[in-house]
């Protein structure tokens, strides 16, 4: 089997855009030191700019574990683990990949970047801390119905990260459609969802807003006359369903 040419890559596709904050948002970071009286779980932050952001990876692992629920590729549970499958030929192994370790192995298609911040300093001007809020939260205890308060950090509604996600098509792929169909049902089901921590609290509700999406020919990579063309159109029925 020739490995090299069943792989070639032979364009990508490029999605980019904004998250839109409906609700308070909540990724968590590391807390370096403990105030009495202050917040007790932080969020995470870029520790050059102490802005914070929304890591590719939390975005990328949400949609994948929502479009395997979608498409029933969650299997049981072995060892008191989850077992992702039960099959490495499902639609989202073919879209994020897997690592099975055998020949049945597949590279993820796409790559989602870690979101940035937008508009910062007008968010600075407007939050108590730092580009965020403190939610003060009471658990009350079952037992002796005491309160105890906490105070959660999230990023406020109405603040709005970028948004790149690379899709790369191969020689072999003759499911491009599928892909970039299943690609926006896991944003969609986001979309319905929520993105971090605590959304069973009303946190993490987002929009996503496609300001274009293009594809790029590898010839473009050889210097080439290859010309990068907008296919954005194409999906707008399934983009507007993303901000709904």
């Amino acid at each position: 089997m020739n490995l090299t040419m069943e792989f070639k890559l032979l364009k990508k596709i490029e999605i980019t855009g904004s998250i839109r904050l409906r609700t308070g948002l909540h990724i968590g970071g590391t807390n370096t030191s403990m105030n009495i009286g202050g917040i007790d779980t932080a969020v995470i932050r870029n520790p050059l700019t102490n802005q914070p952001f929304i890591p590719g990876s939390s975005l990328k692992g949400k949609m994948r574990s929502l479009l395997e629920i979608a498409l029933g590729e969650i299997g049981g549970r072995q060892g008191g683990k989850i077992q992702h499958g039960p099959s490495t030929s499902g639609i989202a192994s073919d879209l994020f990949g897997n690592a099975v370790g055998d020949e049945k192995q597949k590279p993820s298609r796409i790559i989602v970047r870690d979101s940035n911040l937008l508009k910062a300093e007008e968010l600075l001007e407007k939050t108590e801390i730092p580009y965020t809020e403190g939610k003060t939260e009471v658990v009350i205890d079952r037992i002796t119905s005491a309160a105890n308060p906490r105070q959660i950090e999230r990023v406020p509604a109405g603040a709005e990260f970028d948004l790149n996600i690379i899709l790369n098509i191969w020689s072999q792929d003759n499911n491009e459609e599928e892909l970039i169909r299943n690609l926006f049902k896991s944003l969609q089901l986001l979309h319905d969802d929520y993105l971090g921590g605590s959304g069973s609290r009303g946190y993490g509700q987002v929009d996503f807003i496609i300001s274009d999406m293009v594809e790029k020919s590898i010839d473009d990579y050889y210097g080439k006359d290859a010309e990068v063309v907008s296919i954005k159109d194409k999906y707008q029925n399934q983009i507007n369903k993303l901000s709904d």
